[in-house]
């Protein structure tokens, strides 16, 4: 399981939870709750269903900036399609 925490303010008012839960609802294998006390949205994965970009754009589509809380996941990094190149010799 992977799990990650994002605070983004604002995220408390009842449109932006409404338009957050349209995002996510098609998403399988993927739970959230918010926290609207704190501002905080909590995301559990089975699998690494995004990148860290793409969550970060979910809310950023939102009106939101999504601070992620404590590090990020390395499943949810994207992975580099470049291959270090090293001399011969």
């Amino acid at each position: 399981m992977i799990e990650l925490e994002v605070y983004a303010a604002g995220v408390r008012n009842l449109d932006k939870i409404l338009e957050l839960d349209h995002e996510f609802e098609a998403v399988p294998g993927m739970r959230y709750k918010v926290d609207s006390n704190h501002d905080i949205v909590y995301l559990e994965f089975d699998e690494p269903t995004f990148t860290i970009q793409e969550i970060r754009q979910i809310f950023r589509k939102l009106g939101l900036e999504a601070r992620i809380v404590g590090s990020v996941p390395p499943e949810l990094n994207p992975k580099s399609k470049t291959q270090l190149i090293r001399p011969q010799g």
